[in-house]
């Protein structure tokens, strides 16, 4: 069976309009000869002579009059569909946005895009889950609409990727620590309990390389899972957490930041999606303020 051709729906919806052949070309820009070629495609598809000569002019068969009631909205439909998408109301719109993310992300940056988001779309509803690993399976099967990372060879090139911020790792230990007075060498940060920070539950990690390149070995007293876990940790010990600055920056109040005396490498903490979702003019939005509440400082989020 062959394959119809749906361009005929337009032409049969002008020639039906129009009741004439002449003027039915005009509006199409079609010369009269092809507009003629078009009716007898159309004859020949439907079965039916749609158009037939009475005196001077062309009236419509019973069948051509049942197309003219059903074809008109379809045809508008059609080009509805094709057209650019126009600006949403946001103010209208009712969405829920699931955005998978690192522990510590919601309690540095959740409370101003929630805010954020609510000025401009109260009907859209944001839904934070954990990100226990880096697969994005769950982006490419629609689960989860954005998720934030630290981006690197192991990211998907399938996916998008836009850079939020750039950070860099420091020292934390609360107010009265012996790391809060005095110069802070390799030496007396190796000497010192530590919390470590590992995803997998690893034992060691680039602050172990780094200080294994000085011949220094840290004691790491216990691990736990994200940033906000070990800052809680270091806030009534003695345990030393290093962790990243901007990242964390609203949740190390009361406590002494410090300088790493060793160098780690920066990075950049971006947000995923799947390629179809570029042209979304509503997850275009919600990127754009990710962004917005992700560039600004901690006195700024917590303004909005």
């Amino acid at each position: 069976m062959s394959t119809p051709d749906f361009n005929l729906l337009v032409t049969l919806d002008v020639l039906l309009t129009e009741g004439s052949v002449a003027r039915a070309a005009k509006r199409l820009r079609l010369s009269p000869s092809a507009m003629s070629r078009a009716l007898a495609r159309l004859r020949e598809t439907t079965g039916d002579p749609l158009l037939v000569r009475a005196g001077r002019g062309l009236v419509a068969t019973p069948r051509a009059l049942e197309l003219r009631e059903r074809i008109g909205p379809l045809v508008q439909e059609a080009e509805a569909m094709l057209r650019p998408v126009q600006p949403p109301d946001l103010s209208q719109l009712m969405r829920t946005f699931t955005l998978r993310t690192r522990e510590g992300f919601v309690d540095s940056f959740g409370a101003a895009l929630i805010a954020r988001v609510a000025r401009q779309a109260p009907g859209v509803r944001l839904r934070f889950i954990g990100k226990p690993d880096k697969d994005s399976t769950a982006l490419r099967e629609g689960s989860v609409d954005l998720e934030t990372g630290v981006v690197g060879d192991s990211a998907s090139p399938e996916l998008r990727t836009q850079g939020l911020f750039r950070d860099h790792f420091i020292g934390v230990v609360r107010k009265g620590h012996p790391l809060s007075r005095g110069e802070i060498s390799a030496e007396r940060f190796a000497a010192c309990g530590h919390v470590a920070v590992s995803r997998r539950g690893l034992d060691k990690g680039p602050v172990d390389e780094a200080l294994a390149r000085l011949d220094l070995q840290r004691q790491i007293v216990t691990s736990v899972a994200g940033f906000s876990t070990a800052l809680a940790l270091a806030r009534v010990t003695d345990l030393v957490a290093t962790i990243p600055a901007h990242y964390t920056e609203s949740l190390r109040t009361g406590m002494h930041s410090f300088v790493l005396p060793f160098s780690l490498p920066a990075f950049t903490v971006a947000m995923l999606w799947h390629p179809r979702m570029d042209a979304d003019p509503v997850h275009r939005w919600l990127r754009g303020c990710m962004r917005e509440v992700c560039g600004q400082s901690p006195s700024e989020r917590e303004g909005t």
